[in-house]
């Protein structure tokens, strides 16, 4: 088994449907013990979630802007496993003021929430488990391609983009001590989180899976889960600072949403409900 004896931190497993969920059940199926991670307001959420494939794990409080949350998570995983050896990031929150609407309307204090949630608080896990981590052990961060514009997607655009940067920066920090730091970035999936940015959602995601050269199911985590885990296992050792598309093959060909995208886009979310609020939401 790709896992076997190794534990991991897993944040973001919040419905059956997260992508952190199709990770932690993979995982364990091939070998691994998980120790998840969750806001107090989603602790019940995340517990009927994963129990039914980890009816033994801890599931832990932990507000990722706050640091003395993840400082009692460390100290809790070093007393019960003494070591980490993966860290999955897949964590991600804008307030509705950030997605959709008018770009520059966004205020600095809601702006400076989705960075710190969505990209810092990357910096902010590996900073506080690190320690934890022996030679060999393995991030992985759950992306969505920044470097292109995503109709509505706003300031989580720039926030994922930081996020990729922030993983290249902990990869050539880390290097040293031999651990590795990916991203993986997956085509749109059926998630409460990306319900929760617009029902027109579904539009890009179907946008996906007709010009992607090998297609895209939004509703199967499952190319995304096994990305992540050949990444979090040893049969990668010599890759890091790397961004792994898991697409269908969308960001190899000349796939761009149009200006004529935008607008049809556009006219969907019209007649949406208003934006969901998603605090600590996994990304």
């Amino acid at each position: 088994m790709l896992l076997e004896g190794r534990h991991l931190v897993v944040t973001g497993a919040l419905t059956r449907t997260s992508i952190a969920t199709a990770v932690a059940r993979l995982a364990i199926a091939e070998g691994a013990t998980c120790t998840f991670t969750t806001p107090a307001r989603t602790r019940k959420a995340t517990t009927h979630t994963v129990r039914p494939f980890a009816p033994d794990a801890d599931i832990l409080v932990v507000d990722v802007t706050r640091e003395d949350e993840i400082a009692s998570a460390v100290d809790h995983v070093a007393r019960a496993r003494g070591q980490v050896d993966g860290l999955v990031h897949s964590v991600a929150y804008s307030p509705p003021s950030c997605l959709q609407g008018d770009f520059l309307g966004a205020g600095w204090d809601d702006v400076a929430t989705t960075l710190q949630v969505s990209a810092y608080s990357l910096a902010a896990l590996v900073r506080g488990f690190a320690p934890l981590m022996p030679p060999g052990s393995s991030v992985v961060a759950l992306d969505f391609d920044g470097s292109r514009v995503w109709p509505l997607y706003n300031w989580m655009g720039v926030a994922k983009a930081a996020l990729a940067c922030t993983a290249r920066y902990l990869a050539a920090a880390l290097g040293e001590r031999s651990i590795r730091v990916n991203l993986v970035s997956s085509a749109p999936l059926n998630t409460f989180s990306a319900r929760g940015i617009s029902s027109a959602f579904g539009y890009v995601a179907s946008e996906f899976g007709k010009r992607a050269p090998l297609g895209w199911d939004p509703d199967d985590a499952e190319p995304t889960a096994r990305a992540c885990v050949a990444l979090l296992s040893d049969w990668f050792p010599a890759t890091t600072g790397e961004r792994v598309h898991v697409d269908g093959g969308f960001h190899a060909v000349w796939a761009a949403i149009t200006a004529d995208d935008v607008v049809a886009y556009s006219e969907a979310v019209a007649e949406d409900a208003p934006p969901v609020s998603l605090a600590g939401e996994p990304a």
